[in-house]
């Protein structure tokens, strides 16, 4: 028997394969998003103490009903939005699902999806098993802002859906209220749905406003909203996500979900809802936290031959190798992990069609011994 592959361009992700490569090589591992420290103790016991009491069966489908709550009162005290927490919030097994899921309930055979490349690696192959062309619109260095003439310029009558990222993995550029406003009123003009990828929108520096689709109404009422608890408590492992969505986008989005993941992990969705609950001041101090992370790493690298990129959010930091290496990007990565033991991403990687440029992508959420270890030997090359 021989299987026609649906995604037969695809093979194992970039992020696993140079995580693996970094275990391979005890190398520093900059590459993969995903914290080198531990979660708040008062989490970890919440967890514990939870699945002690039995709570380890089946949550509910849409997730249990005080996670749903406190997801409500965090976007209200966040962005001045009342949604509702049984009709509009769905806990999903990380925002991955979430993103599928999304997808799946708006994309048609035929239909056309505007991405913006870089893009997240899960949003193509998505939208190509749901038989919808990925219309990819590339942003270049070194700001990487939206021009969204262009973007009206690439829509068509097959466009059903755009979806945005902001702050945005891999290159940390952050929406300005003029980009949210563009985009609604695009939306808007072309009858288009809305996936708004926000799972580092508790990570936005100096002192920049943190917007969302939350916070434009227009917007909200055309959009798929999903974020990550994983990102925001340093719990990558756990996958545990969720998706805000009006009543009935979130009637058709929990049809699908009902039968990909059904329901997510019990005990942590009751540990997440007290954290939310008795010690929301975590999530009001990531972005404090995150930007002492990035300012420190980029002093550690203020010596080294890298040129780095603007970085107005979430845990990533791009850095220009143009001045060490004609090597392209992905060559230049398995060098560096093989030869100096620090892994990284390459950027091209998140491309349709890579442009001429020597850029990567280093992870800073990680332990400052971490990341001083890893600038010494960046500073050497």
């Amino acid at each position: 028997m021989t299987l026609k592959s649906k995604l037969p361009q695809l093979g194992t992700t970039i992020f696993s394969q140079m995580s693996q490569l970094a275990v391979e090589q005890q190398a520093i591992n900059l590459s993969q998003g995903f914290p080198d420290f531990a979660a708040s103790p008062v989490l970890i016991s919440a967890l514990a103490d939870y699945s002690a009491q039995g709570l380890n069966q089946y949550a509910p489908m849409p997730g249990i009903a005080a996670l749903g709550e406190q997801i409500a009162a965090l976007i209200q005290r966040c962005y001045g939005r009342s949604v509702g927490a049984q009709q509009e919030v769905t806990v999903t097994s990380g925002a991955t699902e979430a993103l599928f899921v999304a997808i799946s309930t708006i994309v048609s055979p035929g239909d056309e999806v505007i991405i913006f490349d870089p893009a997240y690696d899960s949003y193509a192959p998505a939208i190509q098993l749901n038989g919808g062309t990925a219309v990819h619109i590339a942003l270049t260095a070194p700001d990487y802002r939206v021009d969204w003439q262009q973007v009206a310029a690439a829509i068509t009558a097959r466009t059903k859906l755009i979806i945005v990222n902001s702050p945005h993995n891999p290159t940390g550029m952050v929406f300005s209220r003029h980009d949210w406003l563009a985009l609604q009123q695009l939306v808007l003009v072309h009858n288009l749905y809305c996936i708004s990828d926000e799972v580092y929108e508790h990570m936005v520096f100096d002192g920049a406003p943190q917007l969302s689709a939350n916070n434009f109404a227009e917007l909200a009422q055309r959009s798929f909203i999903v974020s990550s608890f994983g990102k925001t408590f340093h719990v990558t492992g756990w996958k545990l996500g969720y998706c805000v969505a009006p009543a009935t986008l979130t009637v058709e989005f929990r049809k699908i979900h009902q039968y990909v993941t059904f329901s997510s992990f019990t005990p942590a969705q009751y540990a997440i809802a007290d954290m939310l609950k008795l010690h929301s001041g975590q999530v009001q101090g990531l972005a404090a936290f995150y930007q002492q992370k990035r300012d420190s790493f980029t002093t550690l690298l203020a010596n080294s031959r890298f040129t780095l990129l603007p970085c107005q959010g979430t845990y990533f930091q791009l850095a220009d190798y143009s001045a060490i290496s004609d090597l392209d990007d992905v060559a230049f990565c398995r060098w560096l992990t093989i030869e100096h033991k620090v892994a990284a991403i390459p950027l091209s990687v998140f491309y349709q069609t890579a442009p001429q440029s020597r850029i990567i992508r280093f992870c800073f959420a990680k332990q400052h011994s971490t990341l001083q270890a890893a600038a010494e030997a960046l500073c050497q090359l």
